[in-house]
């Protein structure tokens, strides 16, 4: 299949749920396998890497995380560190996206990006709606908004019925990070 015969699809992966950046981490291996290229955009997600990184690198795929420092979010409120690193994912969304220099372009955390005003939503939708016609765009993270959700052609909620957190199991290397 050539360039000129992919269509490119908006899929968001949202919810309560765990599994949505491990889902478009699935869909970039499986894109890199196919030798489609491939960009993995971070919004909000810096300090220490998450352990996935090193292997979609060593399998070519191309890993942006303008984030710095770990997101205020989790502590209650945006920083403007996360300011900062939102706006400068979304400016490197923008030019990757309308660029087609890549078959798929995941926006990890776009949702709650947005979700939480650190980013204009207008930009980013008009980004998307700018694709070249080859290139499939993913957006993951909680919150994604109805008007995300209508620029979508696949939507999949990943929800929570139980999680080890509750107990007071910590995030563990190599399998939640």
């Amino acid at each position: 299949m050539t360039e000129d015969d992919r269509v490119g699809l908006v899929q968001v992966y949202t919810g309560d749920g765990k599994g949505k950046t491990t889902a478009a981490v699935g869909l970039a291996v499986r894109a890199a396998g196919a030798g489609l290229r491939v960009l993995f955009l971070q919004f909000v997600k810096g300090g220490e890497r998450s352990s996935e990184l090193a292997m979609l690198e060593r399998l070519g795929v191309a890993v942006e995380r303008p984030a710095r420092e770990s997101t205020g979010l989790l502590a209650g409120g945006a920083t403007d560190e996360d300011r900062r690193a939102a706006e400068e994912a979304l400016s490197i969304a923008e030019r990757a996206i309308v660029s087609g220099s890549y078959d798929l372009v995941v926006l990890d955390e776009a949702c709650v990006a947005t979700a939480h005003g650190l980013l204009d939503e207008a930009r980013l939708l008009q980004a998307i709606a700018a694709r070249p016609v080859h290139v499939e765009v993913v957006l993951t993270g909680r919150g994604a908004s109805e008007a995300v959700l209508e620029a979508a052609d696949l939507v999949t909620e990943m929800r929570s019925h139980k999680h080890p957190f509750e107990r007071g199991v910590p995030a563990r290397k190599g399998i939640e990070f």
